[in-house]
């Protein structure tokens, strides 16, 4: 049976209505306000957090931490004196290239099960906490001038920061770092990249970081630190798993005074399917705790490998039943092969694309229009897999090779199960008549900072 999940960034659901305690949505963070938000706002995080209702996590934005860490003299952690003057968007004309890099990929063989305490002193040294701050601009929504007295005055945008935290893991010698792309890309609030990651090493270092390229798709990002002599951590391979297998996640849950934190649980289900932000995705579930910071961290099994990257969990509650310990990681074997390609390109190649902008006809709007339930095409980008194939705005595409799709997140994970360069069968309906075209899809493009 399909997932039915539905999943909202802070705390508010599709609408931007806050959920309550008895809603069916799981729940998903996003960021702390940085010291140039209100008063106000801060004290409502401060008493979410206290209340306990920031257990929550995001997707493609997993589980970004809303603690905010403020760098001090007495917090511990010391500023790395390294060249800074290379920001994360110009990442890709630095000297750093991906292709003089040896990527650790998945191991062949186990060499002997250790201790869950031996576990942590292998792999604890690979783990690094990574602050993101994002500039978040909020629009005017009263037309342009407020009005009173019949005096008018010009609304200017409003700018803030806004800081998350996440977790990375180590695996290049010289500061290669793997992480969950949302920890450094919000799109809940279209901030986008952020203008400064810090990637705190050893819970002592803190140093500048580069991007040397994500996936939002695949939440999955790749960042670079002027480091020599770092622990790389050992991947193992995810496709061995097994049901009722012992992990242990490591992580930054609610931010660094938490830093390192340790939890164990087992392997409790295996290619789960599951959609989050209308992206579907293939992951690992574990009930070992994954919270709100954990986002990029490892999930790790008994012989100290790598074997997920822990993005996300369920939270709230769900048909009267509450939810707990389930978290899902993305499997090692799919997190190695995107990340070398990221590694190589600065983007994941070989993604398809369609080239079209859509929305879902459900079955209320079917009833109500006289229209087949499908994905309604409201725009073909010209010189598209789709323009080419003869697709318009206006038609109505119903089936993928035969297969019926209701939406365009299910239109998008059967695309997605597809390589640039091939071809599948769209049958949609135009005018009424129902006809069917062969598509060859395109490669999408690197995103674009």
């Amino acid at each position: 049976m399909r997932n039915e999940y539905k999943y909202t960034v802070n705390g508010r659901n599709e609408n931007n209505e806050t959920n309550g305690t008895d809603n069916k949505y799981s729940e998903y963070t996003c960021f702390s306000t940085d010291s140039n938000v209100s008063n106000k706002i801060k004290r409502r995080m401060s008493a979410k957090i206290a209340a306990s209702i920031m257990a929550m996590v995001l997707v493609s934005g997993g589980s970004i931490g809303i603690y905010h860490y403020e760098f001090g003299t007495d917090n511990g952690i010391s500023t790395v004196d390294i060249d800074t003057s290379e920001s994360a968007e110009t990442a890709s004309e630095t000297s750093v290239t991906a292709k003089n890099v040896s990527y650790i990929a998945p191991a062949d063989s186990n060499s002997g099960e250790l201790t869950t305490e031996e576990v942590v002193e292998k792999v604890l040294p690979s783990v690094v906490g990574i602050e993101s701050t994002f500039t978040m601009t909020s629009q005017s929504s009263g037309g342009g001038y407020f009005n009173f007295g019949g005096f008018g005055q010009a609304q200017q945008p409003q700018t803030s920061s806004a800081t998350a935290t996440g977790t990375g893991v180590v695996i290049t010698t010289d500061g290669y770092i793997v992480t969950n792309a949302h920890v450094i890309y919000d799109t809940e609030y279209n901030a986008g990249l952020a203008n400064n990651i810090s990637v705190i090493v050893n819970e002592e270092d803190r140093y500048d970081a580069e991007v040397i390229g994500y996936d939002t798709d695949y939440d999955l990002a790749v960042l670079k630190i002027n480091a020599k002599d770092l622990v790389a951590a050992e991947f193992g391979n995810s496709d061995e798993l097994s049901l009722g297998q012992n992990v242990i996640a490591i992580g930054n849950p609610l931010g660094f005074d938490l830093m390192n934190t340790v939890t164990s649980g087992i392997v409790s289900g295996l290619n789960r399917q599951i959609t989050i932000n209308e992206k579907s995705m293939t992951l690992i579930q574990t009930d070992a705790a994954i919270n709100s910071g954990n986002s990029g961290g490892p999930l790790i099994n008994k012989y100290g490998q790598v074997i997920g990257i822990n993005s996300s969990k369920m939270s709230a509650s769900y048909s009267e039943a509450s939810i707990e310990g389930i978290g899902f990681a993305i499997p090692s074997n799919e997190a190695s092969r995107i990340v070398e390609d990221i590694m190589e390109y600065g983007y994941v190649t070989g993604k398809p694309q369609l080239g079209i902008s859509c929305q879902d006809i459900t079955e209320n709007i079917s009833r109500m229009y006289d229209i087949p339930v499908g994905v309604y095409v409201t725009a073909v980008a010209e010189d598209s897999a789709a323009e080419k194939a003869g697709l318009q705005a206006g038609d109505i595409i119903t089936k993928i090779n035969d297969e019926d799709v209701a939406s365009f997140e299910e239109l998008t994970a059967k695309k997605n199960e597809h390589k640039a360069g091939e071809t599948i069968e769209l049958t949609y309906v135009r005018n009424g008549a129902e006809d069917k075209v062969t598509v060859t899809l395109d490669e999408a493009a690197a995103p674009q900072n």
